[in-house]
């Protein structure tokens, strides 16, 4: 039996690496370095957690489960079907396709235009190459490992070493004091809430269908050879996540030094003042290829994973017209432009990502879970009430007193006031569902 190795499962790793790393890798640990200064590796601990260890935990469950649809039928196949088709609709057009583009224009094009310059008709010009392009290379996902794997992910890799290169050459006046007091005063558990920005954990459930197809067609037919390769291909992923977000973690953390009274919005303008301040004028170009490479990967195996998705949820249209619709649908979201994506994605990842922690983590316990048919659906049930009521009331939507009553709960002020509620779901779904030995189930 063929099983993945060496130059081919190097190659998925690199895939796989390329497919993760786009608009929010890029913008979040420069911030993350930014906002919590000399405090920067503490936190970084706590992003390795969720926008490393959980997007490859991720990968691994749903190879193990047979795909995100199997896995989600643990819960319920209701569910399965509903969270898998919201799911894909964040990583796709609803918010992280749409920010590939915006983030990659917003880095690339306006540093180059005159303050006069009609940015709205640039960034149209610039949407409609930039997913023309995505959708073309898109259209043979099998192709994705030759395309970025061999050629994408090696000239991404090369920029961002370039860039923290001329960072240890040139250290500047080293890293800064926290400029955030939640990072001061928890620095592991907001690098933890940071990482969900990444979308990595909600991209691994849906990514297995691509990296399966690409593993395929390298020779590996049989199904168990397939999850191996896949996990091994994850693992690879991980610790290539892990050494880029560092470096740029590090980049972040010598602009707090560097610009003390800067006041950046995001890992983007964090990233464009030390680059230029290293490289000036040559250093915006890096910068902006850096964001066009990387976004461009992202875009083109989110297209393909949803394409994939939603062809096999709805055939009678072919993959080909998915995938076009969902280029194009893209593209309009893209037109908002970044802060707005940005603002919207906080709350609707805020109310998704726990219950694909909770899914996941489930998942390496199967086998101790065996008769016990009510621990997913009760874990479930509870962390999705709480998520979502924490994202409306981090969202203001909720009345004062409510928000006020929600601080109440263990973990909620630091943003994890659903892992009680998912921990009760747990311990509900062991009491209404006793253990049953393999015997006793086969006789009910």
């Amino acid at each position: 039996m063929r099983e993945l190795k060496g130059k081919d499962l190097l190659l998925i790793g690199f895939t796989l690496f390329s497919m993760f790393f786009g608009a929010g890798n890029l913008i979040f640990p420069p911030f993350l370095g930014a906002q919590a200064g000399t405090l920067t590796w503490p936190a970084m601990l706590g992003m390795g957690v969720s926008a490393v260890g959980l997007p490859v935990l991720g990968v691994v469950a749903v190879a193990r489960a047979g795909g995100l649809s199997a896995l989600g039928d643990r819960v319920h196949p209701v569910f399965s079907r509903v969270f898998t088709i919201v799911a894909y609709l964040a990583i796709g057009p609803c918010l992280a396709i749409p920010r590939t583009a915006s983030t990659s224009f917003e880095m690339a094009v306006p540093p180059f235009l005159g303050p006069d310059a009609p940015t709205g008709l640039f960034q149209l010009a610039y949407c409609a190459v930039f997913f023309a392009l995505a959708l073309l290379v898109a259209l043979r996902p099998e192709k994705l490992t030759d395309r970025l794997g061999k050629i994408m992910c090696p000239i991404l890799i090369a920029l961002i070493v370039v860039t923290f290169v001329g960072c240890l050459v040139n250290p500047m006046n080293g890293y800064g004091a926290p400029r955030s007091g939640d990072y001061a005063a928890s620095p592991v558990i907001q690098g933890f809430l940071a990482g969900y920005q990444t979308m990595d954990t909600i991209a691994a459930l849906a990514f297995g269908i691509i990296i399966s197809l690409n593993i395929r067609a390298r020779g590996v037919k049989k199904d168990p050879a397939v999850v191996r390769g896949t996990v091994k291909a994850g693992c690879i992923a991980g610790v290539m996540l892990l050494a880029v977000y560092a470096m740029l973690a590090h980049v972040g953390a010598l602009s707090g030094g560097a610009f003390p009274g800067d006041a950046s919005a995001n890992g983007a303008a964090v990233l464009t003042r030390i680059v230029s301040a290293l490289f000036g004028e040559p250093g915006s170009v890096l910068l902006a290829v850096i964001f066009i490479v990387a976004c461009f990967n992202v875009c083109v195996g989110l297209i393909s994973s949803c394409g994939e998705f939603f062809h096999t949820q709805f055939p009678r249209l072919s993959y080909r017209t998915w995938a076009v619709l969902f280029a194009v649908v893209s593209m309009a979201v893209a037109a908002a432009g970044l802060d707005l994506i940005l603002r919207v994605s906080v709350p609707v990842l805020n109310a998704i990502y726990p219950v694909a922690i909770v899914l996941i983590l489930l998942s390496f316990f199967q086998r101790l879970l065996e008769g016990r048919r009510r621990v997913y659906p009760m874990a479930i049930l509870c962390t999705g009430i709480a998520s979502v009521v924490f994202a409306l009331a981090d969202a203001g939507l909720l009345p004062g007193a409510a928000r006020e009553g929600l601080k109440l709960l263990p973990l909620a002020g630091v943003g994890l006031g659903w892992v009680l509620p998912a921990a009760l779901g747990v311990g509900l779904g062991l009491i209404l569902s006793p253990f049953k030995k393999e015997g006793d189930i086969h006789n009910a």
